[in-house]
């Protein structure tokens, strides 16, 4: 959790100073897809730090009335940044940029704006990058999109989602402020804070989505029932698992509950100990299992 958190404060840093330069430009040129992006970047910033809010949170113990910890909160917070990168990003955008279409403005000072954008994109491409190295580290075989889908980390593709959506709405701004200069005609200054929107909103529905079903509560990575079911050889008295239930609470936090087939002729006490020799067995074998429930039982 700790090179997430390191992933956060990084984009926070980039998008204070992003969202700075940016409505310095949108004041100098009147460009509406240049203060699109300036509300963009700002509601970046509100965003990390809700994601660096609910790291806090996911990491408190478990208590009383949360047994099995609060690992969950991260993904209520991710869930919550991805309502406002749709609302505070892009329903935003696109209203600003329906509003300039009825009263289309020439854009000024367009080489000022074109600098700061180019700057931003500068920024936003080595967030993102950073956020592509720490994803590859983690997703072993898989593709980058097969590992968006299935990965657990929620804070880790919400940096992503937001930092890569920047860049494609950056390359929008610009081309749209070229086109809005050359052609004299403020309406493609007006085209462009509507792509924009347009951007925000496909990259919100489609973090909105998977965290939805991380916060729901969603099966742990498949490597943790191939290592449940590896280690049933190494234990005699444990003949088979039955049924197996694995939940992911959180990232690196997962609770696996299963009903195993135990060897005829055992006492209460051996039946006992073996279970216990076997959950430890699990653990160790998959250290993020942090609860195992092992029930006897003789069918599934």
């Amino acid at each position: 959790m700790a090179g997430n958190t390191k992933q956060i404060i990084q984009s926070l840093a980039v998008n204070v100073a992003i969202a700075l330069s940016k409505g310095v430009a949108a004041f100098f040129t009147g460009s509406g897809a240049m203060l699109a992006e300036t509300l963009h970047s700002s509601a970046d910033c509100s965003n990390q730090l809700l994601l660096l809010l609910g790291v806090k949170h996911s990491a408190r113990a478990p208590d009383e009335s949360h047994p099995l910890g609060y690992g969950r909160d991260l993904y209520f917070y991710s869930f919550i940044v991805a309502l406002l990168l749709f609302s505070g990003g892009g329903v935003f955008s696109i209203y600003e940029g329906v509003h300039k279409l009825g009263h289309p403005e020439p854009v000024d000072n367009v080489w000022l704006g074109l600098g700061i954008l180019l700057f931003s994109m500068a920024l936003e491409g080595w967030a993102t990058w950073g956020n592509v190295k720490e994803m590859n580290k983690r997703r072993g075989a898989l593709s980058l999109v097969e590992y968006l889908k299935r990965t657990k980390d929620s804070d880790l593709i919400i940096l992503f989602g937001e930092n890569s959506a920047a860049v494609l709405g950056l390359s929008v701004a610009i081309v749209s402020l070229l086109l809005a200069w050359w052609t004299g005609n403020g309406i493609w200054d007006s085209i462009g804070s509507i792509l924009i929107g347009v951007v925000l909103i496909s990259v919100a529905v489609f973090l909105a989505r998977e965290v939805k079903s991380l916060l729901i509560g969603e099966s742990a990575d498949g490597t943790i029932a191939e290592a449940v079911k590896a280690t049933v050889p190494q234990h005699p008295n444990i003949e088979a698992v039955l049924r197996l239930i694995t939940v992911q609470q959180g990232p690196g936090e997962v609770l696996v509950a299963m009903k195993v087939r135990v060897k005829d002729g055992l006492t209460t006490r051996e039946v006992v100990d073996s279970i216990n020799r076997f959950e430890q067995a699990v653990h160790d074998r998959a250290p993020e299992i942090r609860w195992c429930f092992v029930e006897p039982d003789h069918e599934a």
